[in-house]
């Protein structure tokens, strides 16, 4: 059998059945021998056979595979369950059952398996690969990098496990690291396309973006069309629209499935001012992205594109991106409601309470809400800039449009701050850290407190301060932080609405202070978001608020430079204190 010779040893193995027809370990081996033939059902009754002779561990596992190879999968847990049960110690054992238990979907106990196996026996490089992969699937990255880690000792150089610690140091954003591992990949298999794209991947995340652009070409030239996209994008962060544009375009062209591709292109059309490109393009792949559709309410009615009138009828309106975003496009359903439409406004439990008053808002519900009440049509609240046309000069741009918090409320924070003898100012300098673009717009704690040297009354309005941040702000115990109140987002507009100035990067509050008509000022990246446009230090979206931009040094020690001068002369000239105190 070893020597593939398998008819021959099926002729040997009847010979041998003749004399003994009992014999264990032959029954077994004609299993063996019926498993590679794939006569599965065979398979099973002789290895049947071979187990009420003799019940061992080896032939209990062998069962195990035949079975799973049936689509039996229950019978086969238990024939290797049964293996390990009469053989604990045996780490062989309990790697083939980590193999059943992943077939079977049951990852979480094939990783505790492979474990097992792997603390038995320490040198297995399959119980350690094994355990990698699924922990890698699970984005369990740190566990993962571990097992990886022990393959790399057992086995070094081995393509499969170098390509998946690359990936799995990605997921951990140790993109030096993961360039080390990649590096090395291209010299093992230097005509691996993907290889380079990632290459590039790791570059742009470093902001080596004119490196990244050799990795691209070398992928694309390899065979891999993605380059093209990802080369866009390393373009677009370097400044070189006209060229990130071009090979947005080439990227569609070579590939009209490339949905990231159409939708890239349609946010740098609205971040270079072509709205009617932008929202059109923008609406035309968002369908075909999948956190998009992911993310969107499962809904049988019918999608509303803004095309049949909707006097008299019932429109779900739902949250489609985050927070800001909603907070940003409420400002359509006041338009929408004024077209005849009844608006039930779904959105993030965390702003529920806020816009539950926005004006033309007939019901408003949060997403977490079990059943949505009758409707006849809906549509993504993103959506209502291209149902409306909006272009940059009909931008809806009301001073304040957000209903006001709560008297009371404001009136709690105006006691708290107490005296109002200096500037109020608010401050948030990192967002969410899971947003694909947060190494570009989140600055550290230390780098925002350049400002606090000025002679203003500072308070935090950043909510879960990451834990790199938590040293600095204990040297500045001056710093206001009733951050652990902010329950929900009416509490933050109460707060604001006592303070004469926020300053914050491009998060949330930055759309909910200039909404509230507070005087806003944000701080940009390089590169920004596509609603804050290029060259400008206003935005159009929000009267009140004034933008702080990086140059190409894409350095923020440069951006609080300058807002702390400015900040110095607006106290200097004795700006008004809030007007809402």
């Amino acid at each position: 059998m070893r020597a593939g010779r398998h008819l021959d040893a099926q002729l040997c193995c009847q010979q041998l059945l003749a004399r003994d027809p009992g014999h264990a370990d032959t029954l077994h081996l004609m299993g063996l021998l019926c498993i590679h033939g794939k006569q599965f059902d065979h398979a099973v009754e002789w290895l049947a056979s071979a187990i009420r002779r003799e019940p061992k561990p080896l032939y209990l596992t062998t069962l195990g595979t035949a079975l799973l190879q049936q689509g039996r999968g229950a019978e086969a847990l238990k024939a290797v369950e049964k293996a390990v049960e009469l053989k604990p110690g045996n780490a062989e054992r309990w790697q083939n059952l980590g193999l059943v238990l992943a077939e079977l979907r049951r990852n979480d106990d094939a990783i505790l398996s492979f474990q097992r196996a792997l603390e038995l026996h320490p040198g297995s490089w399959d119980a350690a690969c094994n355990a990698a992969i699924l922990l890698h699937q699970a984005a369990r990255f740190e566990e993962a990098l571990v097992h990886l880690d022990r393959c790399e000792q057992l086995k070094s150089g081995n393509i499969r496990m170098l390509g998946l610690r690359a990936m799995t140091l990605l997921g951990l954003a140790r993109h030096a690291e993961a360039f080390g591992d990649l590096e090395r990949l291209r010299l093992l298999d230097p005509a691996n396309a993907d290889v380079c794209n990632q290459m590039g991947n790791c570059l742009s995340a470093l902001g080596r973006y004119d490196e990244a652009l050799l990795s691209y070409d070398r992928a694309f030239a390899l065979g891999d069309k993605h380059a093209l996209k990802n080369k866009a994008i390393a373009l677009e962060q370097l400044g070189r629209f006209d060229q990130a544009l071009a090979g947005y375009r080439r990227a569609v062209a070579d590939d009209a499935n490339d949905a990231g591709a159409a939708w890239n292109l349609a946010l740098l059309h609205l971040l270079t001012g072509d709205f009617e490109a932008g929202w059109a393009g923008r609406e035309a792949a968002r369908w075909r992205i999948p956190v998009l559709v992911e993310g969107y309410p499962k809904l049988s009615g019918r999608l509303w594109q803004g095309i049949e009138p909707v006097d008299g009828k019932t429109i779900l309106v739902c949250p489609d991106e985050g927070l800001g975003d909603v907070i940003q496009f409420a400002r359509y359903v006041p338009m929408l409601a004024a077209r005849g439409a009844r608006v039930i406004l779904l959105v993030q439990n965390e702003l529920q309470p806020l816009l539950s008053a926005l004006p033309g808002v007939a019901q408003c519900l949060p997403k977490s809400t079990a059943m949505v009440p009758p409707y006849d049509v809906h549509c993504p609240l993103t959506s209502l800039p291209l149902v409306f046309q909006t272009r940059l000069d009909s931008i809806p741009a009301e001073t304040s449009y957000l209903p006001a918090p709560p008297r009371d409320r404001v009136d709690a924070w105006e006691q708290r701050l107490g005296p109002h003898d200096r500037l109020r100012v608010g401050l948030v300098w990192s967002g969410n850290p899971r947003h694909p673009r947060d190494r570009a717009r989140s600055m550290p704690f230390r780098t925002m407190a350049g400002i606090l040297d000025a002679d203003a009354t500072f308070v935090s309005l950043q909510k879960d301060p990451r834990a790199e941040d938590r040293p600095a702000l204990l040297e500045w115990p001056e710093l206001v932080d009733p951050t652990t109140d902010l329950t929900d987002f009416v509490e933050t507009a109460a707060l604001v609405s006592c303070l004469d100035l926020v300053i914050t990067v491009d998060t949330s509050v930055a759309h909910l202070s200039a909404a509230l008509g507070r005087p806003t000022w944000v701080l940009l990246p390089f590169v920004p978001d596509y609603r804050w446009l290029l060259d400008r230090e206003d935005s159009p979206w929000y009267p009140t608020m004034r933008l702080f931009r990086q140059d190409q040094r894409r350095d923020y020690a440069h951006v609080i430079a300058q807002v702390r001068a400015e900040l110095n002369a607006t106290i200097r000239r004795g700006a008004p204190r809030s007007a809402a105190c």
